[in-house]
């Protein structure tokens, strides 16, 4: 088994690559930085989900894959007021978080299908909770979650003939680089927000990924799963 996981170097990224390792995967990582350091046995790839064009080198450096981790994303450039959005942040989200990640999606997805069934295949999107929760000073990464949300319930539908897991995974707040900028704000904020009243850890995610890559959930194929504490919990 051979995991393909975006933005594996560092937060939800690194925490699923490493529980895959763990787990047995052979690990490939991809990120745009120049290098990093892993703490495990892993083929680095320099890559950016927004260059369409280097997919294919991409996946002939990596060779054959049981597992894609789409997990690389980036978040509003400036958070704020949707009325002040710029399109270059706009753009840089659907670029990133949406256009790259599907078109990464459907070139795995196109060699899988000439794999054999066994070992189990499997495409996992880490979106967000923010596919369905609106917040209102990062709209723009609002909209692209939902739109690889959505994305990601077409693949499971066009590979689910084929025994090949699609699934959409919904963090809610993590502790990442992403996050660490505002963290002041959500410490603040979670214990009225969260049910379990505490951050998120790449741990968190990576739990519930592993079971998926390995098949164990094969029959739950579509599955949109918020790993949020509670989070996105429905009330009034």
């Amino acid at each position: 088994m051979k995991a393909l996981i975006t933005g594996g170097q560092q937060g939800i990224g690194l925490g699923i690559a490493t529980a895959l390792h763990k787990a047995g995967w052979e690990i490939a990582v991809a990120s745009e930085a120049a290098s990093a350091e892993l703490p495990f046995p892993a083929s680095y790839h320099q890559h950016d989900v927004r260059d369409i064009a280097a997919i294919p080198a991409l996946l002939d450096a990596v060779g054959p894959i049981t597992t894609l981790i789409s997990n690389a994303g980036v978040g509003a450039m400036v958070r704020g007021d949707m009325l002040e959005m710029t399109p270059e942040s706009y753009d840089r989200c659907q670029e990133v978080n949406t256009r790259g990640a599907i078109f990464l999606a459907q070139a795995v997805a196109k060699r899988m299908l000439d794999m054999p069934a066994e070992p189990y295949r499997s495409i996992t999107f880490i979106t967000s909770v923010s596919a369905t929760i609106l917040n209102p000073t990062r709209v723009e990464y609002c909209i692209s979650k939902a739109a690889t949300a959505m994305a990601a319930t077409a693949f499971a539908e066009r590979l689910a003939p084929h025994n090949i897991g699609v699934f959409d995974i919904r963090p809610g707040i993590v502790q990442s680089p992403m996050t660490a900028p505002v963290a002041a704000r959500y410490d603040a904020t979670i214990p009225d927000m969260v049910p379990m009243g505490r951050w998120g850890a790449p741990r968190d995610i990576a739990d519930v990924v592993v079971p998926l890559a390995r098949g164990d959930f094969a029959f739950a194929t579509g599955a949109q799963i918020p790993v949020d504490g509670g989070l996105s919990i429905q009330k009034f």
